[in-house]
């Protein structure tokens, strides 16, 4: 119903944001992230959002960003995982984090979410791994695929996950150093490791 609502901030709280547009005050549902990134009450914001209707309740959720908002409507459309539970997540990573999480399989990152469990994480994981996409630096990009290192992540690339998840770095943590590193096509794994290290301990 609505894309977006542009308002000054009345009220903020956990999970609440009260955004007051045209004189009405609107209650949007919004996760720990957002309501830790927002600027304080009386400032104007825009909210990106998605409406549920039920019989029982009209509910709003917000978001900073279109991205954050496609993402949570990816999640709810996840079978069992409802607009609270997509928020929970959202509340315990960023979109690009659960990006990560989900290509390269780690639901242990995933279901620290409250309410969130094992088998709810890997349903995610199977249900979206293959509509979640996330670009490299040199605009390639990755596929659930690349990260089993069969489609366009380098051997070398590979190598280097293998190698950091081996030293107790998730695939998550893992697949993230990797996507911010510049190097050559012909870098070897030994460099690209030493290089995502570096990257990885300032996380």
């Amino acid at each position: 119903m609505y894309a977006y609502i542009k308002g000054e901030i009345a009220d903020i709280s956990e999970d609440n944001l009260v955004l007051e547009c045209n004189s009405i005050g609107y209650n949007i549902k919004i996760p720990l992230s957002v309501a830790q990134r927002l600027p304080g009450i009386g400032a104007t914001v825009k909210i990106y959002t998605y409406t549920s209707v039920r019989e029982d309740a009209f509910t709003l959720f917000g978001f900073l960003s279109k991205d954050d908002l496609e993402i949570y409507k990816k999640l709810i459309a996840v079978n069992s995982i409802g607009p609270k539970g997509a928020l929970s997540i959202l509340s315990v990573m960023s979109a690009d984090d659960l990006r990560y999480a989900i290509l390269s399989g780690d639901a242990k990152a995933i279901s620290k979410a409250p309410g969130i469990g094992n088998k709810s994480a890997e349903r995610i994981i199977l249900e979206l791994k293959d509509k979640i996409t996330i670009k490299m630096p040199d605009e390639e990009s990755i596929s659930n695929r690349d990260v089993a290192g069969i489609s366009t992540i380098s051997a070398a690339k590979n190598e280097a996950i293998e190698a950091m998840v081996a030293l107790g770095y998730s695939p998550t943590e893992a697949l993230k150093a990797i996507k911010q590193l510049d190097v050559t096509d012909d870098a070897d794994s030994g460099i690209i490791l030493k290089q995502a290290l570096k990257i990885i301990s300032t996380f």
